[in-house]
């Protein structure tokens, strides 16, 4: 091997160790009224792999998104860990539309039929918290021409709306 060759290879291994150890765990979730239904439209997207390691470590059995099997135990970790509480406190009622697996994410589809978002209306969104300590969750809320950001850890599990 040439001394150029060896350096490549020593800077391109020390490269994978260094992406290795800066690992990075988010989500992102949507959350928009639809005027034309009057609900409100929840859409998650989440690393695959990292749904796959949660619900293997939950339930103590592989799992592949791919399989029919695997949505009824990934739908009841999100309606436990995900909810939105108007603001009386009363939790409202997210229907699971279903969901969408590709090679690298899992795409999540709730709604809220007939309901539009109040202010105080508060966030409880732990998804992947529990297991991966450093995720951390953007969640875009968005109404008419206004958006809000917000964002969840280990930390913060639940935020009011503006």
């Amino acid at each position: 091997m040439t001394p150029w060759r060896t350096l490549a290879a020593i800077v391109l291994a020390g490269a994978s160790l260094t992406a290795g150890a800066h690992n990075y765990h988010m989500g992102i979730a949507d959350v928009s009224y639809n005027a034309a239904s009057g609900s409100t439209e929840v859409v998650h997207t989440y690393t695959g792999h990292d749904v796959e390691a949660l619900l293997t470590q939950r339930y103590q059995r592989q799992f592949d998104l791919g399989q029919d099997n695997s949505e009824a135990a990934l739908r009841r970790y999100v309606e436990k860990q995900f909810y939105i509480l108007a603001p009386g406190g009363k939790r409202l009622r997210l229907n699971w539309v279903g969901m969408k697996v590709n090679a690298d994410n899992v795409v999540i589809f709730q709604e809220i039929a007939h309901t539009r978002l109040a202010p105080g209306t508060r966030i409880h969104h732990q998804l992947l918290t529990d297991f991966l300590p450093g995720q951390r969750n953007t969640l875009n809320v968005q109404d008419g021409g206004k958006i809000q950001t917000l964002i969840f850890d280990s930390r913060n599990v639940e935020l009011p709306l503006r």
